[in-house]
C-alpha cells in the first residue's frame, strides 16, 4: 500500500487548519504521546488508548502497538483488519470574558489502515524497538525471548491519514 492522504474535500471542513507537508505531519505524530485505535464490535465503537511507535518508509507510514496476547483488543484486531486511529496533543487552553471565547490550541493526526498481529520474534522485536524509539529516542534495544513470546505486537499499515493544527 502506498501513502494516500485523505482528500481535503471529503473530510476537512477547516482547510486553514490542515497540515499537508508530510515532514511536518511526521513531526506532529512524533510529539504525540498516546494513539487511540478505533474498532467496531457488535455494540458499536470500541476505542483503545495505546502507546505506539511508527516508521516512515518512503511515504508509507506504519504504526506499531503492543499489548497482552489475549483480550478484546486482540480479538478485534485479528477479526477486523481495518481500523481507525487518532492521536493529538493539547498545546494550551485560552479564554476570555465569556464561555464562547474559550478555545484550545492543538495538533491532531487521524486516519485508517490495515492492522495485523506480528508473528515472528524478529518482527515483534522490530515493532517493540519502534515503540521504544518513539518514547526513549533510541531504537536500538534487545528484548528477552521470553518477554517477546508473551507480548502481542500489532502493525498498522496506514492507508489514509490527515493532520490538523490550531496554533
Amino acid at each position: 500500500m502506498r501513502f494516500r492522504r485523505v482528500a481535503l474535500e471529503e473530510n476537512m471542513r477547516r482547510a486553514d487548519r490542515e497540515v499537508t507537508d508530510y515532514g511536518r505531519m511526521l513531526d506532529i505524530l512524533q510529539q504525540c504521546d498516546c494513539c487511540r485505535l478505533g474498532f467496531v464490535d457488535g455494540e458499536g465503537s470500541y476505542i483503545v488508548p495505546m502507546n505506539f511507535g511508527f516508521e516512515d518508509e518512503g511515504g508509507k507510514l506504519s504504526l506499531y502497538f503492543h499489548g497482552a496476547l489475549r483480550g478484546k483488543k486482540m480479538e478485534l484486531a485479528q477479526s477486523q483488519h481495518t481500523v481507525s486511529f487518532e492521536t493529538d496533543r493539547v498545546l494550551a487552553f485560552t479564554g476570555g470574558a465569556d464561555a464562547c471565547s474559550y478555545t484550545c490550541r492543538f495538533q491532531s493526526v487521524m486516519g485508517r489502515g490495515r492492522i495485523r498481529l506480528l508473528e515472528s520474534p524478529g518482527e515483534k522485536a522490530y515493532g517493540l524497538s519502534r515503540i521504544m524509539e518513539h518514547y526513549a529516542g533510541n531504537g536500538e534495544w534487545t528484548f528477552p525471548a521470553a518477554a517477546v513470546s508473551q507480548t502481542a505486537v500489532l502493525r498498522l499499515d496506514v492507508v489514509s491519514w490527515s493532520c490538523k493544527e490550531r496554533l
